[in-house]
């Protein structure tokens, strides 16, 4: 074989690399790491609905220059341990750059793993307050339950009661809003009377409840994250039960007879334009884009805006590469929220919301900036 033959061989079989390693390099898989079975579920499942959504809506627009964007979706069940072992999972066998997660918990498990992987993790829904600076990787696309304790907490003191019982589930976020609420609301001149614990996936109250109802407080604060159903049919069951209030978590408080008149604080969350609500409600059977969907929707776009953003830039698709674009592109506007990313967590108004008959009526809005 003469040298000229070999030269052509040669540059033919770099060009084939190079046309390999570009494609390769806009490949895109994204992580998402949800409670799909077990007590939280029914969330895990909307959650997995709206990333999935996305996903489709992008891939059918023409995907990331021409490639698809694939996602690997693994159950947490929502157990720590398991979130850590699913979180291996994906980064070992899928080399995700960049994962979406759920709960508090989990969440800050599998934090200091992100930052040792270099994975840039995205949280849409969970609140605990030590989620600020659980890692340099962890980014929070939503105010944490701090931030909306002291919107509560304040309009509380003032138009609803100067005494409150908290109800508060025995884990990070539950946690978080308990001592939260209660360090406001006392700033605020309140006193917390009482305040009971309760077991992440439990479904029996009705001891609580009735030591809550006991302390006759003026309303009560409920930091539960799942079961709220079961915990809103058994107020139901006790006469003269208080008022209570909570934050978003509380949402599916919404709709029950005994929580009429109930308050809850609500991240600002709008719904996406044209008819994507309907075309959501069609694809899963669903009779709303409900908000979780709607903030992992917005998250999942948020991490393609960020792949995009490299790859126009000349940069691969490292873990690295896309949390250091978080901050440089530092704002990211949609129709479900405008946000604005300077430290860990977002800025984001705080409405305040109380169930009236089949309406969640906005009486009051509050800014938490970071």
């Amino acid at each position: 074989m003469c040298k000229s033959e070999i030269k052509n061989i040669l540059a033919i079989s770099l060009i084939g690399l190079a046309i390999c390693g570009a494609a390769h390099a806009e490949e895109l898989t994204i992580g998402a790491l949800l409670p799909l079975t077990g007590p939280a579920a029914p969330i895990g499942i909307e959650q997995q609905n709206g990333v999935q959504f996305a996903i489709d809506q992008y891939n059918e627009s023409g995907g990331l220059n021409g490639t698809p964007v694939k996602v690997a979706f693994d159950d947490s069940q929502g157990k720590p341990d398991q979130g850590v072992l699913a979180f291996n999972r994906m980064t070992d066998l899928e080399n995700v750059p960049a994962m979406l997660t759920a709960f508090s918990s989990i969440s800050l498990a599998i934090a200091p793993l992100g930052e040792r992987r270099e994975v840039l993790i995205i949280n849409p829904a969970a609140q605990s307050d030590s989620l600020a600076n659980a890692s340099k990787y962890l980014i929070n696309t939503i105010p944490l339950v701090g931030d909306e304790a002291h919107v509560l907490a304040d309009y509380a003191s003032e138009n609803i009661g100067k005494s409150a019982a908290i109800i508060y589930e025995n884990g990070s976020a539950g946690v978080s809003g308990r001592d939260s609420f209660k360090q406001f609301f006392e700033a605020a001149g309140g006193a917390v009377i009482a305040d009971e614990p309760v077991e992440f996936g439990q479904t029996n109250y009705r001891a609580t409840l009735l030591k809550i109802a006991a302390a006759k407080p003026d309303f009560v604060y409920i930091a539960i994250t799942q079961s709220q159903v079961a915990m809103a049919d058994q107020v139901g069951q006790i006469p003269g039960f208080p008022l209570g209030i909570g934050n978003t978590f509380s949402s599916p408080f919404f709709g029950h007879p005994s929580t009429e008149g109930w308050y809850q604080t609500g991240i600002q969350s709008g719904f996406p334009k044209d008819d994507l609500v309907a075309k959501f409600n069609e694809r899963f059977g669903t009779e709303e884009m409900g908000f979780f969907a709607r903030e992992y929707y917005n998250a999942t776009n948020m991490i393609i805006r960020i792949a995009q953003h490299l790859l126009d830039n000349g940069s691969e698709l490292t873990g690295k590469a896309m949390r250091d674009a978080v901050f440089e592109i530092g704002t990211f506007n949609s129709d479900i929220a405008n946000l604005s990313i300077t430290t860990n967590t977002a800025s984001r108004p705080v409405e305040i919301l109380q169930y009236q008959g089949d309406e969640r009526v906005v009486i009051a809005t509050g800014n938490v900036a970071n």
